[in-house]
């Protein structure tokens, strides 16, 4: 595996309905959003989501673990857990769950930033946090196995 400086990392900010994803690269502490990726009941089609992975050719996905404030896990927590090992699986990428606690909150904070300014039109609150869960691992690089 390349040393962290040269890594390309995606990550993902699952949910059953949409899927914010984000690529970022590690050497400039770079992320940005990437287009809202449709699920089905939580499912991708794994063909076109194998697709864009291939595209970016990342060494580390991060996939974002949604606790509840008092750190206990939900429906989702579990549903997310599934796809970042089903993710590594069809991969064999290193993925991490990352605490994505209070990320929507900020990411629909910089979603009205952009549009106030005229260039939020195509941007999505979901992919937004999916590359604030990159930036936060930039500055504390730890995850949880999923």
């Amino acid at each position: 595996m390349p040393d962290l400086a040269s890594q390309t990392i995606m990550a993902f900010d699952f949910g059953t309905q949409k899927m914010g994803m984000a690529a970022g690269q590690a050497l400039i502490e770079s992320a940005y959003p990437l287009p809202l990726f449709p699920m089905k009941d939580g499912i991708p089609d794994w063909a076109a989501l194998l697709n864009i992975v291939k595209t970016h050719q990342p060494h580390l996905f991060l996939v974002g673990l949604p606790l509840n404030m008092d750190d206990s896990e939900s429906e989702l927590s579990i549903r997310a857990r599934k796809f970042a090992r089903r993710l590594r699986h069809q991969t064999n990428i290193q993925t991490l769950m990352v605490d994505e606690r209070l990320t929507t909150r900020e990411a629909r904070d910089e979603l009205d930033y952009y549009q106030a300014q005229g260039r939020g039109k195509k941007l999505s609150a979901d992919s937004i946090a999916a590359a604030l869960l990159i930036e936060s691992w930039y500055r504390h690089p730890a995850g949880i196995q999923p």
